[in-house]
């Protein structure tokens, strides 16, 4: 084993199959491990970071005005997913996927230290800008790591892609259910050192792990040349200045910290679409698969725009329009947020039990972009009826039924877009289209925190009525674009 390369040299592609994980290879077990704490820790720590910036001080927040603490929130989950594109940079550039897992990690676990143990404004700080950059880089190279275990023909890989999506949304329903009751017996900040527990957790057990890793996991790409490494040092310390002096000089501030990251993802979205269409490496067919990506890149932003309002809005209806009453005792706020994974893991297998069944008969993936949308739209309509009712009025029930009709949307979507991604990315820029659809989501989840910061619990109607609409709009504007769309695509569903 050589100083650059920490991982063992095991190959996924030879004839001595591991099945020591249910099946799959033991180092598997490592990584659906690091994740599901990294999603325990994220979701559990989410499910609590807007209440704890609005709630007043003798509750034991920071009493931050409500519409500027859900845009941060909004702005916050935007940087996560703008920071896949950094971390997906550093791995395929300097040090391979696993490393940049590995410190990811690291980051992560510190970030939350800094929540729990750091006080006031300096915490959320500190310890949201650590989460998201190490958030963005695990989420980038995870995926990665994992299909670095199989060789591209092991009938097993899907299975354990799988059951990796599994340990994700084990961590998604467990975090905010257990940093949800920290928060309400002990305090916020103890809910925030639980988070940072858990990814220590994970990142103890990965680490005696990594050595059942293939080399491939740690293999770099394309590796920058040495002779470029100052030029990217200075490139690095300049965003970092620039942003610095824009904080100190208050252009940069946490009432318009979504609308920043709005203009930053998409000025980022522009440059990405701009090089790839004018690349001389992408042949005609490629150029109109990638004009064919854009009507779903749009759809797919304004489909995030309201569904990571689980984290915004949703988390005020549930702190003051919903009964959270159980025999008695007050369920945390955060609990909402565990809702959604139970859905997503009874009905995923439902969905591509659904798909395999069709076969070439099932929807394309215009049709599935805009029947999300729809469905999506549909969901926020789904509130109209509980509006005006005061405070705690809307039954729990009801909550668990939209929040069903937001996981249907999602498994029309969500895994749906990562696979049309790849089919129509150039040869030449595999990486950067699979970076454009996280760019959708990125964006998608900072407009959903400035929308947020509009909403207003004692008049419900308009907001609710509005963006649903918009999104059904949108959806019926794809569904019936649907036949060009798909030329455009050439030959790609």
């Amino acid at each position: 084993m050589s100083a650059r390369n920490p991982v063992a040299s095991t190959d996924p592609s030879s004839g001595e199959a591991d099945t020591r994980f249910f099946g799959q290879p033991k180092a598997l077990a490592n990584v659906f491990g690091v994740e599901m704490w990294e999603r325990f820790s994220f979701y559990g720590m989410q499910g609590i970071l807007a209440i704890y910036l609005y709630y007043s001080v003798t509750d034991g927040g920071l009493g931050v005005d409500q519409g500027v603490a859900l845009s941060i929130v909004g702005a916050y989950g935007g940087a996560v997913y703008l920071s896949t594109i950094l971390g997906a940079w550093i791995a395929d550039r300097l040090l391979g996927a696993e490393r940049v897992l590995f410190l990811s990690a690291i980051v992560i676990m510190a970030g939350h230290i800094a929540l729990a143990l750091l006080p006031g404004f300096w915490g959320v700080g500190v310890g949201l800008v650590l989460v998201a950059i190490g958030s963005g880089g695990l989420k980038a190279t995870a995926t990665s790591v994992v299909g670095t275990l199989y060789s591209a023909d092991d009938p097993r890989r899907d299975a354990g892609f799988a059951l990796f999506y599994l340990g994700i949304n084990l961590g998604a329903f467990a975090g905010p259910l257990l940093t949800g009751l920290l928060q309400t017996t002990l305090g916020f900040h103890w809910g925030f050192g639980l988070a940072a527990l858990g990814m220590a957790l994970g990142l103890v057990q990965y680490s005696f792990g990594r050595k059942n890793l293939p080399v491939a996991a740690s293999e770099v790409p394309n590796p920058l040349p040495k002779e470029r490494y100052p030029l990217m040092i200075g490139i690095a310390i300049a965003g970092v200045a620039v942003i610095v002096v824009l904080v100190l000089t208050g252009v940069i501030r946490a009432d318009n910290l979504a609308v920043i990251v709005i203009i930053a993802v998409i000025a980022a979205a522009i440059a990405y679409f701009a090089v790839i269409l004018t690349s001389k490496r992408v042949t005609a067919d490629e150029r109109s698969r990638v004009w064919g990506f854009l009507p779903l890149f749009i759809t797919s932003v304004a489909f995030w725009s309201l569904y990571q309002q689980q984290f915004t809005v949703l988390t005020v209806y549930s702190d003051q329009r919903l009964n959270r009453d159980l025999f008695g005792w007050e369920m945390p706020v955060s609990w909402v947020n565990s809702i959604n994974p139970i859905f997503i893991i009874v009905l995923s297998g439902v969905f591509a039990a659904i798909w395999t069944k069709l076969g070439s008969r099932q929807p394309s993936t215009p049709v599935k972009f805009g029947l999300a949308t729809i469905v999506m739209g549909a969901a926020f309509l789904m509130f109209l009826p509980f509006a005006g009712g005061g405070a705690n009025s809307t039954p729990l029930l009801a909550i668990v039924g939209i929040l069903f009709v937001f996981t249907v949307a999602e498994l029309l979507l969500s895994p749906v877009g990562l696979s049309v991604t790849t089919k129509l990315a150039p040869d030449a820029f595999h990486t950067q289209m699979v970076a454009l659809f996280f760019l959708s989501v990125s964006l998608g989840t900072a407009i959903a925190g400035q929308l947020a910061s509009l909403y207003n619990p004692d008049d419900e109607v308009p907001y609710f009525t509005t963006l649903g609409l918009i999104a059904i709009a949108i959806g019926v504007v794809l569904l019936v674009s649907a036949k060009p769309v798909l030329r455009l695509m050439r030959g790609v569903r």
